[in-house]
């Protein structure tokens, strides 16, 4: 357990790392109390790691479930009901197995890769579920590096061979939601999706026009837009598209918080929801069915999704290979009040 630390806001390992002229992994693993260090350097990291408040713990790493421990939980950013989602799917799982979980925020203040792969590195955790899109090689390799198995939800990138991830079924879901819109006679169906660069919004929009074409309807790209998956740029992308003279009678949201900032920019236009506009979302969040009216969207699992990875993860943790390292959650299409055939 670290003591209190010598300067505010305490040192990170990676300065006890620079002092001493070894590796980030070479400080955890004196910290925890890892045999494989010579001795003569695990000497100089111990004398640091004194100086700065830290106690090493002076026992070898833990092995298999029993011997308890925590697991981090490192996600982008913790702000919204998606996040929350995920935690709790996380936090079931690894109480279950009679482990801790530690959540934290990759890019909060400002937070790079080094300094939340020190973080982990100074507490006793077992392995990590990421919910960081951008994932770097050098990330990866430090995880490595310490030791600690981890798997990634819904990444940017599918990541390389061998690297546990679990996303959603994002193709399938996008044409689902438009197959909807067109069985409904709508024609005109906009889209506004995440960042081009995710695969998650990419894979939702390619669904929205295989689903265009299988009605042999052509994609009109006057009719997309990307943004985020939050709420400002959507609404500003809402407001062009419902704005045009021919506006389209139909909008499927990338996002749950995209399709409310959509609701938001019809009532601004005096348009109403479904009677001027049907409006679609992803993933079903916990308010989708108590908005007026309520969201049509497409349901995501993130509870489940989250407790898949965090599995993947245990199974490493135990010693176990888990029988899949890419897993792809499908999704449902939940009906509700937001979409009406077009007047």
């Amino acid at each position: 357990m670290a003591a209190v630390p010598d300067e505010p806001g305490g040192p990170t390992l990676a300065r006890v790392a620079a002092e001493a002229g070894v590796s980030v992994s070479t400080v955890s693993k004196v910290l925890h109390g890892r045999s494989d260090v010579a001795s003569r350097t695990r000497a100089r990291v111990q004398r640091l790691l004194e100086r700065h408040g830290y106690a090493a713990r002076g026992r070898a790493a833990p092995t298999g479930l029993a011997a308890g421990g925590l697991v981090d939980f490192v996600v982008g950013e913790l702000d919204g009901p998606w996040a929350a989602e995920l935690v709790r799917g996380a936090e079931e799982a690894v109480h279950a197995a009679g482990l801790g979980l530690v959540v934290s925020a990759a890019h909060g203040r400002g937070r790079t890769g080094r300094e939340w792969l020190a973080a982990l590195a100074a507490r006793p955790t077992r392995g990590a579920v990421l919910v960081v899109p951008e994932l770097s090689e050098a990330e990866r390799d430090g995880l490595r590096e310490l030791g600690l198995p981890f798997a990634q939800i819904a990444p940017a990138e599918e990541p390389p061979a061998g690297v546990p991830w679990v996303g959603a079924a994002n193709w399938s879901g996008g044409r689902a939601a438009t197959r909807h819109l067109l069985g409904l006679g709508h024609r005109r169906i906009a889209v506004i999706g995440g960042p081009p660069r995710r695969l998650a919004s990419r894979a939702r929009v390619d669904g929205y026009r295989s689903a265009l074409e299988e009605a042999e309807l052509a994609f009109d790209p006057e009719l997309v837009r990307y943004g985020d998956f939050s709420n400002e740029p959507a609404h500003r992308h809402a407001l062009e598209l419902l704005g045009r003279p021919d506006r389209p009678t139909a909008v499927f949201a990338g996002s749950d918080q995209q399709a409310l900032s959509t609701y938001r920019a019809a009532d601004r236009l005096g348009l109403r929801v479904p009677g001027d506009v049907s409006v679609v979302g992803f993933d079903d969040l916990p308010f989708t069915d108590w908005v007026t009216p309520r969201l049509t969207t497409v349901r995501t699992p993130l509870a489940e999704m989250a407790a898949l990875a965090t599995g993947m993860v245990l199974q490493l943790i135990a010693g176990e290979r888990p029988a899949s390292t890419r897993i792809e959650v499908a999704g449902e299409l939940v009906v509700r009040d937001s979409t009406a055939p077009p007047v």
